[in-house]
């Protein structure tokens, strides 16, 4: 479930190919691929259909379909490839139809993916555009409360909740205790790069009370897009643009530098910093660290969010990353899932917000 993109998709046919892929590992968690021939619903999009024009522009289109008459055109929509961070898939488009327990939604526009590369099983899609779920299915409101990344085994589980203009708010689901945050739209939102992305307003962040002193051009999208905080339930850890995150991991460095020893070779070998040596008879206690948002609203994390220990070992690390040199565009913060877990996190699409609070999923 991945709000910085919007297409869903799937395994498709008996030929998928998965190079690298997350599941391939763990063969408990495969499912057989989706195969449309045996499915009465599916339908290949063709290239007059207006779900076409949700992966290709109107220019690819006519360029890939020049004699394609609008009213009658036979064509299929040209395959389909998508780049994501950490890899990509690539496939063609259908319509079919997709069942809720109490809904049925005929013309789902779905991807049919017959390559991917470094990805899960699948996709569902949660970020703006015409493609992403919440699009198709209309909503006005979804939240989910994401599982402790412990991986303790203990009964608690993720949950998901997804509203319409006619869905009663439950009472487990509603607004008690929610801070809010308006969503900010980018100035280059006309860009397919940067209109999928839930832009939110961070004004500062804190480390032990104290304001890093984070420059405003990368707090928000400038004149070209580039800049502005995005949440990403699709991304693992928070990603912070080299000149956000080193005032962050120096005043962490600052004030944890008496209390533990540094473990540079961790740092090296890992690509995580700051890391530190805690002895057995210790517990690690790191200042708090705060997010502050436009609005009044301000993200607390619990330790556990931002500092993980490495395996069974007493190294203790900052699960804040950031890239390799200067970042080109795109956005300078992305709050990632590993910051978000044990947050209910709601997503008014209807008010144009993201509250959140302190929950244990």
């Amino acid at each position: 479930m991945d709000t910085g993109s919007q297409l869903v998709w799937i395994p498709c046919t008996k030929s998928y190919t998965c190079n690298n892929c997350s599941f391939i590992s763990q063969p408990t968690l495969q499912n057989p691929p989706f195969l449309p021939k045996s499915s009465s619903s599916s339908k290949i999009i063709g290239c007059s259909n207006p779900k076409c024009r949700w992966l290709h522009g109107s220019d690819f289109l006519h360029s890939k379909c020049p004699d394609c008459n609008p009213t009658n055109c036979s064509q299929i929509c040209p395959p389909y490839s998508i780049l994501y961070g950490s890899g990509s898939t690539a496939g063609i488009l259908l319509s079919e139809t997709l069942v809720f327990p109490e809904r049925r939604v005929e013309n789902f526009g779905v991807g049919c993916s017959l390559l991917s590369t470094r990805q899960p099983v699948g996709i569902a899609g949660f970020g703006r555009g015409p493609s992403s779920l919440p699009s198709q299915l209309g909503l006005t409101r979804f939240a989910y409360c994401l599982l402790s990344h412990r991986y303790d085994d203990t009964t608690n589980f993720s949950s998901l909740v997804l509203d319409d203009a006619t869905t009663r708010r439950t009472a487990d689901s509603g607004e008690k205790g929610l801070q809010h945050t308006p969503f900010l739209k980018n100035p280059a939102a006309g860009n397919p790069s940067f209109s999928v992305y839930y832009y939110v307003g961070l004004r500062k962040v804190t480390v032990g009370g104290k304001d890093v002193g984070i420059p405003y051009r990368f707090l928000h999208p400038g004149s070209d897009g580039n800049g502005g905080t995005i949440v990403d339930s699709g991304t693992t850890f928070t990603f912070m643009e080299g000149h956000v995150f080193e005032p962050v991991a120096r005043e962490f460095e600052s004030q944890l530098g008496h209390l533990y020893k540094r473990e540079t070779d961790t740092e090296s070998r890992t690509g995580l910093r700051p890391c530190y040596k805690v002895p057995g008879d210790k517990s690690f206690l790191p200042p708090k660290l705060v997010f502050h948002f436009k609005g009044g609203a301000d993200m607390e994390l619990a330790v556990s969010n931002y500092f993980a220990y490495l395996g069974e070992t007493d190294t203790v690390c900052l699960t804040i990353v950031t890239g390799v040199g200067e970042l080109s565009e795109g956005p300078s913060i992305i709050l990632g899932n590993f910051q978000q877990q044990n947050f209910y996190v709601e997503y008014d699409l209807k008010k144009e917000r993201m509250g959140f609070r302190r929950q244990l999923c």
